[in-house]
């Protein structure tokens, strides 16, 4: 019998793809294909010439769910919707399939993957965690030496708080490997200051799409969750400059800040070190504010320290790290003992 009475369907693939179209920066395209994701796109520009792409395709993802069912971009949207993304909307008002998105941000796709991911998983509710890698060795390693200092300055020296430094260039992962730290060490309570706050949208996404840190709570200037609404039952990262919570309000810590000096933290992080207190770029910052002056001239002070810091800073812990790129004051002014320094460089 010939087959031809039987033609062969062509595969189904139900898949939920996103595209950036160079001619509408700023937004993204999300929508559905049961077919190839490169044919339906290029469908969508007839008159195009063989050799002009004006579209970026980055999001390909299975719109199957476990039980096999299938979920289209209309649910994908909604979810979008729901999580803040803005939509835009053609001339008579109508909602399109195209969502704002920055480019220029290296976390900007995770949001869309986290919203797909929960549409297809059923967890619309749940914030939805998209990465599973393990440490690299040198990240492994620079855990394993601070673990090993902080336990054994706990029994030569219970009296004094023991601090780490990382000296690690750019992409060494501080953020994600600093949490992972936490963990290890079972911390519940992790502070992160700085005097560069550009640096908070990695600490926050390091944190939330990760599934080593399911159940863990941000706390910011800028999240809707504050620490009084915490789970204290949970782990909770508070991240905020030097700037914010040295800043009084009417000669008193700012109300919104109590909670942060009344908490004992596990652990508190000085990140991006380098920037330094010493630096005149960084004393520049707090001239803008209301500052508790008897602290912030000590913080300047021309052979200030990291024990200086630490025993200035109004705020209790029980260690201290330190992340850097560059701390070449801090290493040659002898503040940091050979053990307490692990190194990465882009040559390691």
């Amino acid at each position: 019998m010939s087959k031809d009475f039987f033609p062969l369907k062509p595969p189904v693939n139900p898949t939920i793809y996103g595209y950036l179209d160079r001619g509408y920066p700023g937004y993204i395209k999300i929508g559905y294909t049961s077919t190839s994701v490169e044919e339906r796109v290029r469908a969508q520009y007839p008159t195009l010439r063989p050799n002009d792409v004006p579209y970026r395709i980055v999001i390909e993802e299975s719109a199957y769910r476990k039980d096999g069912s299938i979920f289209y971009d209309h649910d994908v949207h909604k979810e979008l919707e729901r999580r803040g993304i803005i939509r835009a909307r053609d001339k008579d008002n109508k909602p399109t399939e195209w969502f704002q998105f920055d480019e220029s941000n290296p976390y900007e796709i995770g949001k869309f993957l986290n919203a797909i991911h929960a549409v297809k998983n059923g967890k619309l509710h749940i914030e939805n965690r998209i990465h599973d890698f393990k440490m690299r060795p040198e990240q492994q390693e620079a855990v394993d030496k601070t673990v090993a200092l902080f336990k054994k300055w706990e029994k030569e020296y219970p009296n004094q708080k023991p601090h780490f430094l990382w000296n690690a260039k750019m992409r060494f992962g501080k953020t994600f490997t600093t949490y992972e730290l936490a963990k290890k060490m079972g911390f519940k309570r992790i502070l992160i200051l700085t005097f560069k706050p550009a640096v908070e949208s990695s600490w926050e996404e390091d944190l939330n799409t990760h599934l080593d840190f399911e159940g863990w709570q941000f706390v910011s200037r800028h999240t809707e969750l504050t620490g009084e609404q915490c789970d204290k039952n949970r782990p909770i990262v508070c991240f905020g400059s030097f700037q914010d919570y040295l800043g009084l309000k009417d000669g008193m810590i700012k109300p919104k800040n109590e909670w942060v000096h009344t908490t004992n933290w596990d652990l508190v992080v000085f990140d991006e070190y380098h920037f330094g207190a010493w630096r005149d770029s960084a004393k520049e910052l707090f001239e803008k504010d209301e500052l508790d002056k008897d602290v912030t001239n000590k913080l300047f002070t021309e052979n200030q320290s990291e024990s200086d810091i630490e025993q200035i800073m109004p705020i209790t812990t029980s260690y201290y790290l330190y992340l850097s790129g560059t701390p070449f004051r801090a290493i040659a002014n002898g503040e940091f003992m050979e053990e307490q320094i692990y190194n990465w460089t882009y040559s390691d």
